[in-house]
């Protein structure tokens, strides 16, 4: 049995009930289901909280292991519940939306810069994309203001899936030089923004997204540095 990923039909679900199927040798609780984002993809894990009968935990990340599961990392530690726990766990959901929000506006801001991106990286208060790109932008100002554009036009965010086959048929779906999407299970999830003639970006993401980008909210390019001969660093801050 894996473990059944509940972000991935609703982005949105703070808590859940489930079931401990047993424990990691590091310390980890695995769960049949989870809200748990693990980290992965630049985007970190969640944390929170889980209860049950007797006892609680605080939870301090979640990370994928063997086998298709989820381990929930607990930040101290406490007695964790026995195998066949029926427990309760919980998102910090302010952590959680502020990493949704800064997914998104990085998929944005690989729509301003449309240049292949070698790295990137997400928190709850600033995000990064590294850029294949010999030159730093000379306008910055410009650049802050077309994401934000793209921001206050609401463009719905959703998600589809491609097969293995024909994501491998149109390599240029994939932006990022760094990390391979996750092939290997026969479909590969893909993040639109827009639709039909209305959109603007198209790309495998395995990672949790606002459902339209005016929730994103205000968004500033912070700073731009050189990383290497061919390489610049976009720095993003979430400004509420």
């Amino acid at each position: 049995m894996t473990t059944e990923l509940l972000f991935r039909a609703d982005a949105y679900l703070q808590e859940a009930n489930a079931t401990v199927l047993g424990h990691t040798p590091e310390g980890g609780i695995l769960l049949d289901r989870t809200v748990f984002y693990p980290t992965g993809g630049g985007q970190p894990g969640d944390s929170g909280w889980m209860s049950w009968d007797g006892g609680q935990l605080s939870i301090a990340t979640a990370v994928k292991v063997e086998g298709g599961h989820v381990a929930l990392v607990p930040a101290e530690p406490l007695a964790m519940p026995p195998r066949g726990t029926p427990v309760l766990h919980r998102l910090d959901w302010v952590r959680r939306h502020r990493h949704m929000r800064m997914h998104t506006a990085l998929h944005l801001l690989s729509v301003v810069i449309p240049l292949p991106v070698t790295g990137g990286q997400i928190g709850s208060e600033r995000g990064r994309l590294d850029f294949d790109m010999p030159e730093a932008p000379a306008d910055v100002a410009r650049l802050q203001r077309a994401l934000n554009e793209l921001v206050a036009r609401d463009l719905p965010v959703t998600d589809d899936w491609i097969t293995d086959e024909a994501l491998a048929a149109n390599p240029g779906l994939i932006k990022t030089m760094s990390v391979a999407p996750p092939t290997g299970q026969g479909r590969v999830r893909l993040v639109r923004i827009g639709h039909s003639a209305g959109q603007i970006d198209l790309q495998p993401c395995g990672g949790t997204h606002v459902a339209r980008t005016s929730e994103v909210g205000g968004v500033e390019v912070t700073k731009i540095e050189k990383k290497g001969r061919q390489n610049r660093r976009v720095v993003l801050t979430l400004l509420d």
